[in-house]
């Protein structure tokens, strides 16, 4: 497990655990830092601090010290997300090739 500060730009975590005062973990819940949610750092400032993170839809600017409060473990992709990409790629790869046999009319005799 790291802390969200410890994420370059374009990493995501899973959210683990909030180590912060009550009324700062209930803010930050309200905006979408509940466990299990998934949390981008987006950009940082020129000078490094604050980052940017993506969190339910949501750009959320954290300063440094409120970020390395926040423990997250690393996200993983699902072996089904790159599965379904290829088979999305198949899909528009027939499409264009039933396209073409339909533009040079084999298509019906094919049928």
């Amino acid at each position: 497990m790291s802390v969200l500060s410890q994420l370059n730009v374009g990493e995501s975590g899973v959210l683990e655990d909030l180590d912060l005062p009550e009324s700062v973990q209930n803010h930050l819940m309200h905006m979408g830092f509940v466990p299990n949610a998934l949390v981008t750092a987006l950009r940082r400032a020129p000078a490094g601090d604050p980052t940017v993170y993506a969190i339910d839809g949501m750009e959320i600017a954290l300063r440094r010290e409120t970020a390395a409060a926040i423990h997250v473990r690393a996200a993983e992709v699902p072996e089904a997300v790159g599965q379904k990409e290829a088979a999305s790629q198949k899909t528009e790869g027939q499409k264009t090739e039933d396209q073409r046999i339909a533009a040079s009319g084999q298509f019906e005799a094919a049928q």
